[in-house]
C-alpha cells in the first residue's frame, strides 16, 4: 500500500527497480540513467506528466519530515490485473487531484505540475546574424580567426569562403587530410590564443592589381578566382594584425579580444564542393557558432539538442509517417498511411478554408510542352532547375516546376471583363525540380513537392483588398497550426526590373496599406524585391524559437505581359491584370517537417493520425473494446485497438507512437459502459462513459484545439 501524503519517484538504486522515496536530485537534461544522483536531500515529486523538482512556493508549504520509510508500489517483474486499488487507477499510476495531490490526500497537498513536454518546450527567440549588428561582426570576425587558426596548424591549408550565417559562420578549405573532432579541438585552442592577443583588424583599399599579385605570392588559386568574380572597385583586404589577411567587404569587429572566447563553439565539419559544383574541387567545411554571451550559447546549445529530438526525419521514421526510399530515387517522397491521413487533414482544411473565403479551386497537368516554359521564362531563367526535358511524339515536354504559366492558360481560355474580377485561383499543385543530391533534406528539399498555390488576377485598385484579404488567410491558417508569432519582410524593387515606375510605386503603397491596415509591423529589404514585381514573406517561429520561411504574397508584372493577358475595362478598352502569386504553407513536404519538428511529433487532436487508442485490462474485453472502437469510428475518430501485451507495455507502446488519448477497459468499465480515460495534456481523468468521451473528443477536434485536453 501507498502511505497517504508521501510523494514517490522511479529510482535505479537496486535491481528491483521499483517506486522508492523521493530523495534525489534530478537532471532533466541527461539521459534517463543519469537523471537521479542520490544526496539525500533534494526531492523530486512524481506527478501526472512525470518528475519534475518542487517549485519554492511548494518547497516553503512542505518544509517537514517527509513521511513513511521506504516502499515500492510495484517491482519491474510484476503483473498488473485488472484491479484499481484506492487511490490508483485503471493505469497504475496514483490518481492526482488537479493540483497535483494525491486522489488519496484528505485535502489538495500536492504541487502544481510547472513542468512541460517535449513538445511544450519554449525557448526565448535567440537572434540571428541579420538581426543583430553585433552579432553578424561577431561572427564574421570569428570565421577569419578560424580560418587564421586552421592556416597556422595545417601549413597546406587553402581558404576559399568563409559567410556569416545565421546562427553563426563557417569556412570551406583545400586540405590533404580529413579533419577530425580532436583537429576541431586544436584549431578551437589556436582561436583563443588569437582572441587573448586582442590583435586589431584593419581594413585596406587596393587596386585589383595589388590584390592579384599578393594571392599569387599566397599562392591561392581560390582568392584568385573570387578576386575574379568581384566586380567592385576598389578591393578591399581585411587584416587580423600583420599575421593574416583575406579579401573581404566587411563587417568586422575592431579587434579579435571583442569575441567572447567562452560564446564561440566549433560544431562540426562537412563536405562541400567548391562553387556547389560537384564537377569542381571536394572542400572541408568547418561550421561554428558565436554569440554575444556564453548564455547565449548555451542556450543554443539547448536549442540544438532539442532540434535533434525533433528532427523530422527521425520522427517520420519512428512514427512511420513518411519515407525516401533511395532505391525509388532520391528527394521522392512516399507517405505511409499515418503520415498520409495527416496530410489529408491539413489538405482539406485548406481547402475548406479557401472556399469560405471566395477562392476557386484549380487542378492541372504534371507536364506541357517545352514552349509554354519558353513563354513563361522559366526555360531562360531556371533551367537548371528543371528535369531535362522529354520527347513525346515529335514534340518536346517538360515536367513542371511551377503552376503559374498552368493558371495563366486557364485565364486566357475565356473571356475577361473588369466585372469578373478579381479571380482567385487556389491549386495544391505537384512541381518538380531538380535538387543535387548534396543539397537535398528531408522534406525540406526535395525534388517532387506539392505547393500550396494561388494566383489572384485583379483590378489595379484591388489590390490592397486582395493582400489584406490574403494576410488574413495566413493569420487564420498558420494559427490554427499554433504559430502565432511572425516577422514580416517587405522587398521593394530591384536595380534591374520589368514594369515602369508608376505600377512598382503604385504597388508598394499598396503592399505597405495593407500591412498597415492589418497593423502588423515589419521590415522594409529595399531593393529585395524580384525582379517583377514587390513581395512580402513571413516567417513563423516555432516551439523552440526557430524562425521558418513560409508564406510569400508577391506581385508579378512580368507573366501578365509575357502571356498578353488582358481585361476588357469599363471603357470598352484593354488592360493588363495584376497578378498575386500567393503560397502560405510554400509546399505541403516542407510544412509537414516544421510541424512535425515543431509539435515534436505529438500533433494535437485534430490532426493525429491516431486519435485515441483503446486498451483492453485482459482479453476478456477485446470484444467490448472493438465495439466501442466501431462507435467512435461511426462518430468520425480516428482509434485502434491494441492487446496481445501486458497492459503496461501496451501504455508505453501507446505513449512512444505519441497518441493523445488513451482508453482503458477493464471488467468495471465494460460492465458500466465506459472508458478509464488518460490524455497526453491532462493526465488522468478517471472514468468516463463512452458517449461522453467520444462528444468531448468530437467537441476538441470541430474547434481544433491545440492542446489534447478533455478536460
Amino acid at each position: 500500500c501507498i502511505p497517504k501524503q508521501t510523494m514517490w519517484c522511479r529510482a535505479r538504486a537496486s535491481p528491483q527497480a521499483g517506486w522508492a522515496l523521493a530523495n534525489t536530485t534530478w537532471n532533466p537534461t541527461k539521459p534517463w540513467k543519469e537523471r537521479f544522483k542520490w544526496d539525500g536531500k533534494t526531492k523530486c515529486i512524481r506527478t501526472r506528466s512525470g518528475f519534475v523538482l518542487p517549485s519554492e512556493p511548494w518547497k516553503k508549504k512542505h518544509d517537514r519530515t517527509w513521511l513513511g520509510n521506504c516502499a515500492a508500489s510495484t517491482t519491474t517483474g510484476e503483473k498488473r490485473e485488472d484491479v484499481q486499488g484506492e487511490g490508483t487507477d485503471a493505469f497504475g499510476t496514483v490518481r492526482e487531484n488537479e493540483d497535483g495531490s494525491h486522489a488519496t490526500d484528505p485535502k489538495p497537498k500536492g504541487v502544481r505540475n510547472g513542468g512541460k513536454t517535449d513538445a511544450g518546450v519554449e525557448l526565448e527567440p535567440l537572434p540571428t546574424s541579420d538581426q543583430s549588428d553585433t552579432l553578424l561582426k561577431i561572427r564574421h570576425t570569428s570565421a577569419h580567426v578560424m580560418a587564421m587558426a586552421v592556416q597556422q596548424i595545417f601549413k597546406d591549408a587553402q581558404v576559399t569562403i568563409g559567410p556569416w550565417i545565421d546562427n553563426g559562420f563557417y569556412y570551406d578549405f583545400d586540405l590533404k587530410t580529413p579533419l577530425s573532432d580532436k583537429d576541431l579541438k586544436k584549431i578551437k585552442k589556436k582561436m583563443r590564443y588569437i582572441i587573448n592577443k586582442n590583435l586589431p583588424l584593419v581594413r585596406e583599399e587596393v587596386t585589383r592589381e595589388e590584390a592579384e599579385k599578393r594571392i599569387k605570392d599566397l599562392g591561392e588559386p581560390y582568392k584568385l578566382e573570387i578576386l575574379q568574380g568581384i566586380q567592385e572597385e576598389p578591393i578591399t583586404i581585411y587584416h587580423i594584425g600583420n599575421e593574416w589577411w583575406d579579401l573581404c567587404a566587411g563587417p568586422h569587429l575592431d579587434t579579435t579580444g571583442q569575441i567572447d572566447a567562452k560564446a564561440l563553439e566549433l560544431e562540426s565539419v562537412a563536405g562541400a564542393y567548391w562553387r556547389g559544383d560537384e564537377k569542381r574541387e571536394m572542400l572541408q567545411r568547418i561550421y561554428g557558432t558565436a554569440w554575444e554571451t556564453e548564455q547565449q550559447l548555451q542556450q543554443y546549445l539547448v536549442m540544438k539538442e532539442e532540434a535533434k529530438k525533433r528532427d523530422h526525419r527521425k520522427l517520420g521514421k519512428e512514427l512511420d509517417l513518411f519515407s525516401i526510399q533511395e532505391d525509388a530515387g532520391g528527394g521522392l517522397v512516399f507517405w505511409h498511411p499515418k503520415g498520409g491521413m495527416v496530410r489529408h487533414i491539413i489538405e482539406s482544411f485548406w481547402k475548406e478554408t479557401h472556399l469560405s473565403r471566395g477562392y476557386e479551386l484549380l487542378y492541372s497537368p504534371h507536364v506541357a510542352k517545352l514552349e509554354l516554359w519558353k513563354t513563361s521564362g522559366h526555360f531562360d531563367f531556371y533551367k537548371e532547375n528543371m528535369f531535362d526535358s522529354m520527347d513525346v511524339e515529335d514534340e518536346t515536354y517538360q515536367l513542371k516546376p511551377m503552376n503559374c504559366p498552368f493558371h495563366i492558360v486557364v485565364y486566357q481560355d475565356g473571356y475577361r471583363s473588369y466585372r469578373d474580377l478579381p479571380l482567385r485561383w487556389a491549386e495544391l499543385g505537384t512541381v518538380y525540380r531538380y535538387e543535387r543530391s548534396g543539397t537535398m533534406h528531408g522534406l525540406f528539399r526535395v525534388r517532387g513537392f506539392t505547393q500550396d498555390d494561388a494566383h489572384i488576377f485583379c483590378l489595379p485598385d484591388q489590390i490592397t483588398d486582395e493582400i489584406c484579404g490574403v494576410l488574413d488567410l495566413v493569420e487564420q491558417i498558420l494559427t490554427t497550426f499554433g504559430f502565432k508569432t511572425y516577422e514580416i519582410n517587405l522587398s521593394t524593387k530591384p536595380e534591374k526590373a520589368v514594369g515602369g515606375d508608376d505600377i512598382w510605386t503604385m504597388a508598394e503603397e499598396s503592399l505597405v496599406a495593407a500591412l498597415e491596415r492589418k497593423n502588423w509591423r515589419y521590415k522594409v529589404d529595399q531593393g529585395g524585391g524580384a525582379f517583377y514585381g514587390p513581395k512580402i514573406d513571413v516567417k513563423i517561429t516555432d516551439a523552440i524559437g526557430r524562425q521558418w520561411q513560409c508564406s510569400t504574397i508577391q506581385l508579378d508584372f512580368n507573366l501578365p505581359e509575357r502571356f498578353n493577358l488582358e481585361y476588357v475595362t469599363p471603357e470598352n478598352g484593354r488592360a493588363r491584370p495584376i497578378m498575386i502569386h500567393r503560397a502560405i504553407f510554400g509546399s505541403i513536404e516542407r510544412f509537414f517537417g516544421i510541424l512535425v519538428e515543431s509539435y515534436a511529433g505529438m500533433f494535437p487532436l485534430w490532426l493525429a493520425p491516431v486519435q485515441a487508442q483503446i486498451l483492453p485490462v485482459s482479453d476478456a474485453q477485446l470484444d467490448y473494446c472493438n465495439k466501442v472502437a466501431s462507435k467512435m469510428r461511426a462518430q468520425g475518430l480516428r482509434v485502434e485497438v491494441k492487446s496481445g501485451e501486458r497492459l503496461a507495455k501496451l501504455i508505453r507502446n501507446a505513449e512512444v507512437q505519441k497518441i493523445p488519448v488513451l482508453l482503458v477497459a477493464g471488467q468495471h468499465e465494460a460492465e458500466n459502459y465506459g472508458l478509464s480515460v488518460r490524455t497526453r495534456a491532462d493526465g488522468d481523468l478517471g472514468e468516463l462513459s463512452v458517449d461522453e468521451v467520444v462528444a468531448r473528443m468530437n467537441e476538441k477536434v470541430r474547434i481544433k484545439c491545440s492542446e489534447c485536453k478533455l478536460s
